[in-house]
């Protein structure tokens, strides 16, 4: 079955679906989709308000494998179920579709222009959580705001750390250094992270395999080059904050990378439409982010 899901993830055409808000971006979530904070009353119900949000999606008949590789998924959702199945399980027997588990837990204060991962005490037993469900891989988030080569320095050495313990496991990480679309170095923080993941790349022991996700670069290819990198199986992009009008416009301008798009997948959906308005609404969402895809 793991051979089956990397070949998918390695060559077939789609895109990686992020459905791993977690902690304050569930509200950001939530709102976007037309529920309010006073919706709710506890921390519980905001994350029964967002599984309910992500079944209706997954569940969809156009949200199939045709056109999405793999589903990124926060660790409530894994231990939850959609129709009587844990979430994983479902996306794969029913779906044909593997997931990548959200392993961090969120960020720390910024310094050196970045913020890097908190501490994950609970890393083992997340991974064990994972490969339980059938889960193929993890991934993790740190935070470029400024072209600080000590602080990118940092993120790289925490993030390809993690991702030789989650490759130790059998797992395969999605590394995520993304830069912040905000940055006003934007583009010299994406020159000081192609050096570094180069470097950090080379050096991962032999037949180690990763997924890159990185901020849609201001130099078009800028990444393409990682791509002959024997351990680098796909480069997936984040949306970052940027309209899916744009973020399907830049992704198109770059060869090699596919979209792992989370708040420009959802876009435009609502907790109050129809059934078949929230289909077309999401078909048209896929249907574009496919395209965009290479």
């Amino acid at each position: 079955m793991i051979s089956e899901q990397i070949a998918r993830i390695r060559s077939a055409r789609g895109f990686i679906a992020a459905l791993d808000q977690s902690g304050g971006s569930t509200a950001k979530a939530l709102k976007l989709y037309g529920v309010e904070e006073d919706d709710y009353r506890s921390e519980a119900e905001m994350f029964d308000l967002i599984h309910a949000m992500r079944t209706r999606i997954v569940t969809s008949p156009v949200f199939n494998s045709n056109r999405i590789l793999a589903v990124i998924l926060f660790e409530a959702t894994m231990q939850r179920k959609i129709d009587g199945m844990g979430s994983a399980e479902y996306l794969w027997k029913v779906k044909g579709i593997p997931s990548f588990l959200k392993v961090d837990s969120g960020l720390v204060a910024e310094t050196n222009g970045v913020q890097l991962m908190k501490e994950i005490p609970e890393l083992d037993q997340r991974l064990q959580a994972a490969i339980d469900h059938g889960v193929i891989g993890t991934k993790m988030r740190s935070v470029i705001k400024l072209a600080e080569s000590a602080g990118i320095g940092e993120i790289l050495d925490q993030q390809f750390s993690m991702a030789e313990r989650i490759i130790a496991k059998g797992l395969i990480p999605i590394i995520e250094p993304e830069v912040d679309i905000k940055s006003p170095q934007k583009r010299e923080a994406e020159a000081f992270l192609l050096s570094g993941l180069t470097e950090r790349l080379a050096k991962l022991p032999a037949g180690s395999k990763v997924v890159l996700k990185l901020t849609l670069p201001e130099e078009v290819n800028l990444y393409k080059k990682l791509l002959d990198q024997p351990s680098v199986i796909r480069i997936a992009a984040l949306s970052g904050g940027y309209t899916r009008e744009e973020a399907n416009q830049r992704l198109s301008e770059n060869d090699g990378l596919i979209a792992s798009f989370s708040r420009a997948l959802t876009q435009g959906l609502n907790i109050d439409q129809s059934e078949s308005e929230f289909e077309r609404t999401l078909e048209n969402s896929i249907e574009s982010i496919f395209q965009a895809s290479h």
